[in-house]
């Protein structure tokens, strides 16, 4: 089964930017039918050395990737041949150009689902994962290998990436391969109520980069930062990449949200065009330049333009559904909490309103510098008008009195708000898990890697 599946209807060529805005709209869902996707992504080593996992061989990626599909009832996806990535049940298991593996998990209703379907992952992937010898890490960084010796994952789309950024950037290369990190995707009901949940997304992604900050060992010894895997994404191609500065302008938001989104889109370069299950490389070429020339006989489609969108990397973005992009991988207690906190705001009217009253003044400037704090301070850097540290507390609490108005409980009658639990302990402890790792590392861990190891394990 191919990687690349598309709609037979978006295949029909476009010509017009109407067409892109409309493709946009038609996302729009009704408010009871609202649903969550959580994908978090984990770094790979073998236990016994702490080497990084390569794509071949018999204890390789790709053996791993073969009992999943063979044993335990996944559909596989293909890249020229390979097999580079899982299906079952709505939700996908994807190969990331270092080696990490990414679930994007099903579309759901409560968070319940959601915890329950990563707890079952994590449970298949550490009884297969013993077979190899393999571990997974919730770190925001690999913290022992450097770039060089990560490995380089067969797909089509990351040698052109890999080609692009190398020209392009800083610290791309690095993101590609070494990062790793958690996010979800939340529904919007009409124009305005997407461009409220954009804007929000927006001005709070420092507060939960801090929050989530687990990326403070890299090449086995301390970096100099919380997140350097925020600090990595602030030097990774700034064409696709940042807090979008028209998010931030006053009208944002008054009908015209959806156009001015697809228009800053079409002037990002493509990275590739998808033919016949072939990559072509575009060469710089920008969307807009695409659709209104075509490429060699090529004239641009919906599912180049769904396939666009997915390379555009802003904090927050938009697809089809609002992607929120914040944070660092973690252990595995954390990784609930992430679309909680946004499910809390986004899906409880009371809470949006008060969430944007709380932060919605932050200018562009004022979170784009907030964010390269709290790269290297994490819950010590000061937000626009208080310690993030309170704003943090503020914001939670928000998100926890929304999760206990939308009432959505499992058998146990608990509510949703139980799973802000492990960011409550954050915030009371005052210090991200990155800072926590650094105090353990030179204290109670005597810079032990394996206990480092053992700390971010699944």
């Amino acid at each position: 089964m191919s990687l690349i599946r598309v709609d037979p209807e978006l295949l029909q060529p476009v010509d017009d930017p109407s067409q892109l805005i409309e493709y946009l709209r038609r996302a729009e869902t009704p408010r009871e039918e609202f649903r969550v996707g959580t994908e978090h992504e984990k770094i790979a080593l073998y236990a016994e050395d702490l080497a990084p996992v390569p794509y071949e061989g018999d204890r390789g990626i790709q053996a791993l990737l073969s009992v999943l599909r063979d044993e335990h009832g996944f559909d596989p996806l293909l890249d020229e041949g390979r097999l580079v990535g899982l299906e079952r049940d709505g939700a996908t298991i994807t190969l990331e150009p270092g080696g990490q593996l990414e679930l994007s998990g099903a579309p759901l209703f409560s968070l319940h689902e959601t915890c329950a379907e990563f707890n079952e992952h994590v449970a298949l992937m550490k009884h297969v994962s013993a077979r190899f010898g393999m571990i997974w890490l919730g770190l925001g960084i690999h913290p022992l290998a450097g770039i060089d010796e990560l490995p380089r994952m067969p797909r089509q789309r990351y040698a052109i990436m890999r080609e692009y950024l190398a020209a392009r950037d800083e610290l791309g290369i690095h993101m590609m391969h070494a990062t790793g990190t958690v996010q979800a995707n939340f529904d919007f009901a009409s124009e305005a109520d997407m461009a409220r949940k954009l804007h929000l997304a927006l001005a709070a992604s420092p507060i939960i980069t801090a929050l989530y900050a687990n990326s403070s060992v890299s090449d086995g010894v301390p970096n100099g930062f919380e997140s350097r895997r925020a600090w990595v994404w602030r030097h990774t191609d700034p064409d696709r990449c940042g807090f979008l500065p028209f998010v931030f302008e006053d009208g944002w938001g008054e009908g015209t949200a959806y156009v001015r989104y697809v228009e800053w889109a079409l002037d990002v370069p493509m990275f590739f065009l998808v033919r016949d299950e072939r990559h072509i490389p575009m060469g710089g070429r920008t969307f807009r330049d695409f659709l209104a020339g075509g490429f060699e006989s090529e004239r641009a489609t919906l599912a180049d333009w769904h396939i666009h969108l997915t390379t555009l990397f802003p904090e927050a973005r938009l697809k089809r559904v609002i992607e929120v992009r914040g944070a660092d991988a973690v252990p595995p207690k954390l990784v609930c909490g992430l679309p909680a906190f946004w499910k809390g705001l986004f899906h409880d009217e009371d809470a949006l309103a008060a969430a944007e009253e709380r932060i919605g003044k932050w200018t562009h400037a004022q979170v784009d510098a907030l964010h390269g704090e709290v790269a290297r301070s994490g819950l010590k850097a000061d937000a626009p008008d208080a310690p993030i540290l309170a704003v943090a507390r503020e914001l939670v609490d928000l998100s926890a009195q929304g999760l206990k108005r939308l009432g959505d409980r499992n058998r146990a009658g608990q509510d949703e708000s139980l799973f802000l639990g492990p960011l409550y302990e954050i915030i009371d402890r005052g210090t991200s898990p990155g800072r926590y790792l650094l105090e353990c590392w030179d204290g109670a861990w005597s810079r032990r890697i394996d206990l480092l190891v053992e700390y971010a394990r699944y």
